[in-house]
Protein backbone atom coordinates (compact mmCIF):
# COMPACT_ATOMS: atom_id res chain seq x y z
CA UNK A 1 0.00 0.00 0.00
CA UNK A 2 1.08 3.70 -0.34
CA UNK A 3 2.54 5.81 2.15
CA UNK A 4 0.31 8.27 3.77
CA UNK A 5 -0.06 11.55 2.69
CA UNK A 6 1.91 14.49 4.51
CA UNK A 7 -0.42 16.12 7.02
CA UNK A 8 -0.65 20.06 7.51
CA UNK A 9 -2.37 21.42 10.56
CA UNK A 10 -3.29 24.59 12.01
CA UNK A 11 -1.88 24.80 15.36
CA UNK A 12 -5.48 26.73 15.82
CA UNK A 13 -7.49 23.48 14.33
CA UNK A 14 -5.38 21.36 16.41
CA UNK A 15 -6.77 23.49 19.77
CA UNK A 16 -10.01 23.15 19.11
CA UNK A 17 -10.22 19.35 18.37
CA UNK A 18 -8.05 18.22 21.03
CA UNK A 19 -10.43 20.62 23.21
CA UNK A 20 -13.20 18.39 21.76
CA UNK A 21 -11.21 14.86 21.67
CA UNK A 22 -10.43 15.48 24.91
CA UNK A 23 -14.11 16.08 26.56
CA UNK A 24 -15.81 13.00 24.97
CA UNK A 25 -15.26 9.31 26.27
CA UNK A 26 -13.83 7.16 23.47
CA UNK A 27 -17.27 5.36 22.50
CA UNK A 28 -19.04 8.56 21.52
CA UNK A 29 -16.98 8.85 18.69
CA UNK A 30 -15.72 5.41 16.93
CA UNK A 31 -12.84 7.15 15.24
CA UNK A 32 -11.43 8.98 17.58
CA UNK A 33 -8.08 7.20 18.04
CA UNK A 34 -8.00 7.60 14.38
CA UNK A 35 -8.42 11.15 14.14
CA UNK A 36 -5.86 11.74 17.65
CA UNK A 37 -3.43 9.63 15.50
CA UNK A 38 -3.25 11.46 12.14
CA UNK A 39 -2.93 14.67 14.31
CA UNK A 40 0.08 13.25 16.25
CA UNK A 41 1.41 12.68 12.73
CA UNK A 42 0.55 15.84 11.47
CA UNK A 43 2.92 19.06 10.69
CA UNK A 44 1.32 21.81 12.84
CA UNK A 45 2.20 25.34 11.78
CA UNK A 46 0.64 28.60 12.58
CA UNK A 47 -2.81 29.39 10.99
CA UNK A 48 -0.72 32.38 9.11
CA UNK A 49 1.79 29.36 7.19
CA UNK A 50 -0.85 27.13 6.14
CA UNK A 51 -0.53 26.65 2.46
CA UNK A 52 -3.13 27.67 0.19
CA UNK A 53 -3.85 24.28 -0.93
CA UNK A 54 -4.55 22.20 2.52
CA UNK A 55 -7.80 21.42 3.73
CA UNK A 56 -8.35 23.08 7.46
CA UNK A 57 -11.33 23.26 9.36
CA UNK A 58 -14.01 25.13 7.92
CA UNK A 59 -12.31 24.70 4.30
CA UNK A 60 -15.03 24.10 1.34
CA UNK A 61 -13.42 21.48 -0.37
CA UNK A 62 -14.25 19.20 -3.72
CA UNK A 63 -13.27 15.59 -3.55
CA UNK A 64 -13.52 12.90 -5.63
CA UNK A 65 -14.69 9.54 -3.85
CA UNK A 66 -12.60 6.76 -6.35
CA UNK A 67 -14.90 3.96 -5.96
CA UNK A 68 -18.30 5.60 -6.71
CA UNK A 69 -16.56 8.21 -9.55
CA UNK A 70 -18.73 10.60 -7.44
CA UNK A 71 -17.78 14.13 -6.86
CA UNK A 72 -18.70 16.14 -3.96
CA UNK A 73 -18.07 19.80 -2.28
CA UNK A 74 -18.56 20.13 1.00
CA UNK A 75 -17.71 22.19 3.86
CA UNK A 76 -15.42 20.59 6.92
CA UNK A 77 -17.23 21.91 10.19
CA UNK A 78 -16.81 21.19 13.82
CA UNK A 79 -19.75 18.97 14.99
CA UNK A 80 -21.50 22.42 16.79
CA UNK A 81 -21.54 23.56 13.26
CA UNK A 82 -23.10 20.75 11.37
CA UNK A 83 -26.83 21.23 10.14
CA UNK A 84 -29.56 19.30 8.15
CA UNK A 85 -27.88 20.50 4.84
CA UNK A 86 -26.03 17.94 2.10
CA UNK A 87 -23.23 20.75 1.85
CA UNK A 88 -21.50 20.21 5.34
CA UNK A 89 -19.43 17.81 6.71
CA UNK A 90 -18.27 16.42 10.40
CA UNK A 91 -14.40 16.18 10.59
CA UNK A 92 -15.71 12.90 13.26
CA UNK A 93 -17.51 11.50 9.90
CA UNK A 94 -14.80 9.16 8.34
CA UNK A 95 -14.33 10.87 5.32
CA UNK A 96 -14.24 14.81 7.54
CA UNK A 97 -11.02 12.91 9.03
CA UNK A 98 -9.83 11.80 6.11
CA UNK A 99 -10.00 15.24 4.46
CA UNK A 100 -8.40 17.48 7.28
CA UNK A 101 -4.77 18.36 6.76
CA UNK A 102 -4.77 16.97 2.70
CA UNK A 103 -3.56 19.18 0.16
CA UNK A 104 -4.78 19.42 -3.38
CA UNK A 105 -3.93 16.24 -5.41
CA UNK A 106 -3.95 14.06 -2.13
CA UNK A 107 -5.70 10.89 -1.92
CA UNK A 108 -6.38 8.65 1.18
CA UNK A 109 -7.56 5.35 1.35
CA UNK A 110 -10.57 5.56 4.79
CA UNK A 111 -12.60 3.59 7.13
CA UNK A 112 -16.21 3.26 6.17
CA UNK A 113 -19.54 2.14 7.28
CA UNK A 114 -19.51 -1.73 7.01
CA UNK A 115 -15.34 -1.92 7.34
CA UNK A 116 -15.08 -1.19 3.45
CA UNK A 117 -12.55 1.35 2.69
CA UNK A 118 -13.41 4.40 0.34
CA UNK A 119 -10.23 6.26 -1.85
CA UNK A 120 -10.92 10.39 -1.56
CA UNK A 121 -8.88 12.78 -3.40
CA UNK A 122 -8.77 16.16 -3.09
CA UNK A 123 -9.86 17.47 -6.59
CA UNK A 124 -9.79 21.61 -5.24
CA UNK A 125 -10.67 24.11 -1.96
CA UNK A 126 -12.88 26.44 -3.21
CA UNK A 127 -12.55 28.73 0.41
CA UNK A 128 -10.04 27.88 3.31
CA UNK A 129 -10.09 30.20 6.04
CA UNK A 130 -6.71 30.58 6.50
CA UNK A 131 -6.08 32.18 3.20
CA UNK A 132 -9.48 34.74 3.44
CA UNK A 133 -7.79 35.94 6.75
CA UNK A 134 -11.22 34.06 8.09
CA UNK A 135 -9.07 32.85 12.00
CA UNK A 136 -11.67 33.15 14.38
CA UNK A 137 -14.85 32.00 12.09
Amino acid sequence: MSRQPQLILSSLDVDRLEALLEAMPASAFPGKADLEAEIARADIVEPTDIPPNVVTMNSTVNFDMAESGKQFQLTLVYPKDLDDSSSKISVFAPVGSALLGLSIGDALAWPSVGGKTMTVKVTGISYQPERAGDLHR
